[in-house]
């Protein structure tokens, strides 16, 4: 059974940080693009940002642009999203999945980021 496992969630005030992982599990490495999502109380899961198998791509939400950094260590077959200048509207739990060239499959449990004034 192929699924991704996140860890790092954690509480922290405003303008701090935390280090989200995700590492896939139930298989080899396959070189599928990543991503991180979330989901807000009383709201719908959004993207949050996405790394091709290289590293050399990136894509990032808006709203986390310029505090949050998307990477990937392959030969660990982890993805890590760093976030930074966190703000209590970053409070959510944070999911991964990977891109299989259709949709994002392969969902993980989340880990909760919680951020407080």
């Amino acid at each position: 059974q192929v699924q991704m496992v996140e860890s790092g969630g954690g509480l922290v005030q405003a303008g701090g940080s935390l280090r989200l992982s995700c590492a896939a599990s139930g298989r080899t490495f396959i070189p599928y693009t990543m991503g991180w999502f979330r989901q807000a109380p009383g709201k719908e899961r959004e993207f949050v940002a996405s790394i091709n198998w290289s590293g050399e791509r990136t894509y990032y939400q808006d709203s986390v642009k310029g505090r949050f950094t998307i990477s990937r260590d392959n030969t660990q077959n982890t993805v890590y999203l760093q976030m930074n200048s966190l703000k209590p509207e970053d409070t959510a739990v944070y999911y991964c999945a990977e891109d299989t060239g259709y949709e994002y499959e392969h969902w993980g449990q989340g880990t909760q980021g919680t951020v407080s004034s």
